[in-house]
This record gives structure tokens, sequence and C-alpha cells, in this order.
């Protein structure tokens, strides 16, 4: 599997999503190459599926998957058990990775 973090440099989240992604892998006892990308203009952001800063995907495929990318260099939001915050929790990438890997 690899996982890359998609980013915009003004994100402030984006080497926290590394990090957490990594805790994830180590908890779940899986192995995983953890790629960053920086994306610099909306036509980068159209070829892959980000849906903001930092998307993480899964072989490619966003691991919260929303409804549609955007080539817009904008920040994401993640939906997680103590609200709104600009990243996944650990717990959430341990059972998007899972998932993913069914």
């Amino acid at each position: 599997m690899q996982i890359e973090v998609l980013h915009i440099d003004e994100c402030p989240n984006w080497e926290a999503a590394g990090d957490r992604v990594k805790e994830a892998l180590a908890q779940l006892g899986k192995t995983a190459t953890v790629e960053f990308r920086l994306l610099s203009t909306p036509e980068e952001a159209a070829r892959v599926p980000f849906a903001g800063s930092p998307t993480i995907t899964a072989d490619g495929e966003d691991l919260f998957p929303s409804d549609g990318g955007t080539p817009d260099l904008a920040c994401r939001i993640y939906f997680t058990p103590d609200g709104v915050a600009g990243l996944p929790t650990v717990e959430q990438l341990s059972q998007a990775i899972g998932h993913h890997e069914r």
C-alpha cells in the first residue's frame, strides 16, 4: 500500500497528518510507504483526488471520500468525535486504512 499526503504549502496540518498516518499504521501492524506531495497550482490539484489540504490517499484513493475533489488550493476539514478539525484522528485513520484493505 502506498499512502500519500496531498497538501498545499500554507497548510499547517500536513506534517501532523503524516505522523498520524504512521501511528495508525503502527497500531494496525502494517507497513506502507508514506509520501508527501506539494500541490502548487489548481491544475496539479485537479489531476489528483484532492479535497483540500491535507488529503490522505491510499493507492490513489481518498481515505475520506467526499462529494468531490476541488482544484482550490485550500485547507480541508474533517469531522472528528471532538468536532471539526484540520485532520482526522489516529483512530479514524486506522479505520479508514483497514477499510481500504478489504
